[in-house]
């Protein structure tokens, strides 16, 4: 049953039932030789990496409870409703699920839990107990708990709109989940194998904007890009912000379009290190208005490019692999994550440390500020994400715990008001910021994240799931509590 077998590598896609899945790495981002005829020549290796996700993924008792093979999954769903809007997908119906719909009790992904022998909850319970988080540091995960904050899961601060089919989000390495971006409550980017797609809402429907299977090169001419461009791109990270779409890869790749441009603006290889693959990418406007993005990578480096001269501005270095940095509000603080259980907070303008951040136990692959300027968090595969406070940098001012696995992925909604956290799969946190973290809606699904992003007017919440059945792109609406209007009647 292709829903249980969360998979956490588009490229597996194609791995024959000789290989069981077995293809996945278990050193950070680097693929077996296994897989190197699958992905080309154009990534790096690491010979001898441990088949980590064999056990993980494949539920093969719940399957054979079951009884039921990957065809029989994948049927059009006899119960969906005559509303229901159907779209043509690698020649195959995905159907998707409206609110209207799931408040008449149809599961959110359209999965036929009455024509299974297994109920949702107990499978639901199934993936509980056997889901093994991903570890640099053994047992980083089971020691975290300790310090975590009770918070209550009744809240429901973003309402289910729609779950749609037809937008396939997929993953192309596991332990990077920054692939879904909204640039309005409408317009959502995503990664669709080695596409970059457009999702309109309104009209339900996808467009391709950037196809990276080939060759692809810059139709305008800067000093740095290189005219050259790149073939066959492996697209590891992505950022999407106004009409600006970036691009990073597994060889370090760059690519820049602008949105209401024909064409690549921009193509840029940070480095040519073995290790070399773009780990995360952060848009965002310098206090003189101009445009520039931080490309966080393997290399332990962090570069800042301007993107009004396009050209790169800043080069900082670290003692480790960089996984992800966020720019504080203001612009004068960066905060750095990567392959230390220790992050730190270091000086936007000369790279310079002004304070390590002790608590989390394994690697980090998120962190993201709060608008207001003060405090920050930060996710990390020892299961927890970790709030702090500019204030008192001593110690984390809360730490809120996931269900299965590493806090991958990390966002504020633009007023402040609430936190959004992605495990690698099931679950996404949402909290009220305000209630100290203690109010939480806890979104529960089957398949991996591929990202979560809030509409830039916290309208609207996407969440990328990637699976080869059921994977989809789940919409979440804002509630409001229009109280004042009670008061007028």
């Amino acid at each position: 049953m292709e829903f249980w077998k969360l998979l956490c590598c588009s490229v597996l896609i194609t791995f024959s039932s000789a290989v069981n899945y077995r293809g996945f790495p278990r050193s950070k981002k680097l693929l077996s030789d296994k897989t190197k005829v699958l992905v080309g020549e154009n990534m790096s290796y690491r010979q001898g990496d441990a088949e980590y996700f064999a056990d993980e993924y494949e539920m093969e008792d719940v399957e054979d409870e079951i009884d039921i093979d990957g065809e029989s999954i994948n049927r059009e769903g006899g119960d969906a409703e005559s509303d229901v809007d159907e779209y043509d997908y690698s020649s195959s119906k995905a159907v998707d699920t409206t609110a209207a719909q799931a408040r008449r009790g149809q599961d959110i992904q359209g999965i036929p839990w009455d024509s299974l022998s297994i109920t949702r909850e107990r499978y639901r319970q199934t993936r509980l107990d056997q889901y093994k988080n991903y570890e640099n540091i053994l047992h980083s995960g089971d020691r975290s708990g300790k310090d975590c904050k009770s918070t209550d899961k009744g809240y429901s601060f973003y309402e289910f709109r729609r779950n749609s089919r037809s937008a396939k989000s997929t993953i192309l390495h596991f332990q990077l989940r920054n692939l879904v971006w909204a640039t309005s409550k409408h317009d959502v980017y995503l990664m669709s194998q080695f596409s970059v797609t457009h999702w309109s809402s309104l009209t339900c429907t996808s467009s391709e904007v950037l196809n990276v299977s080939g060759h692809v090169a810059p139709s305008e001419k800067h000093p740095g890009s290189l005219l050259e461009g790149f073939t066959h791109t492996q697209v590891s990270t992505l950022a999407v912000k106004d009409n600006l779409l970036v691009a990073g890869g597994f060889q370090g790749e760059l690519i820049c379009k602008h949105l209401d441009r024909p064409g690549v603006s921009f193509c840029s290889r940070t480095t040519y290190d073995d290790n070399a693959i773009t780990n995360a990418i952060e848009i965002y406007d310098s206090p003189s208005g101009a445009v520039h993005f931080t490309a966080s990578n393997n290399d332990c480096g962090i570069r800042n490019f301007d993107m009004e001269k396009f050209q790169l501005s800043k080069h900082f270095r670290f003692p480790w692999p960089v996984n992800h940095t966020s720019l504080s509000p203001d612009g004068k603080l960066l905060l750095i994550v990567g392959d230390n259980p220790e992050s730190m907070l270091v000086d936007s303008q000369n790279g310079k440390t002004i304070a390590p951040l002790s608590g989390h136990l394994d690697f980090s692959f998120a962190s993201s500020w709060n608008p207001d300027g003060v405090t920050f968090a930060t996710g990390n595969q020892d299961k927890t994400c970790r709030i702090w406070d500019m204030r008192n940098l001593s110690k984390s001012v809360a730490v809120l715990k996931g269900n299965l696995g590493a806090i991958r992925s990390i966002r504020h909604s633009s007023d402040g008001k609430y936190m959004a956290i992605a495990e690698p799969a099931d679950f996404v946190h949402v909290y009220d910021v305000k209630s100290g973290y203690e109010k939480e809606q806890e979104i529960d699904f089957f398949g991996e994240i591929s990202g979560i992003s809030f509409s830039p007017d916290t309208e609207s919440l996407f969440i990328g799931v990637w699976d080869r059945t059921y994977g989809s792109l789940l919409e979440y609406g804002r509630r409001h509590n229009y109280s004042y209007l009670d008061s007028m009647i």
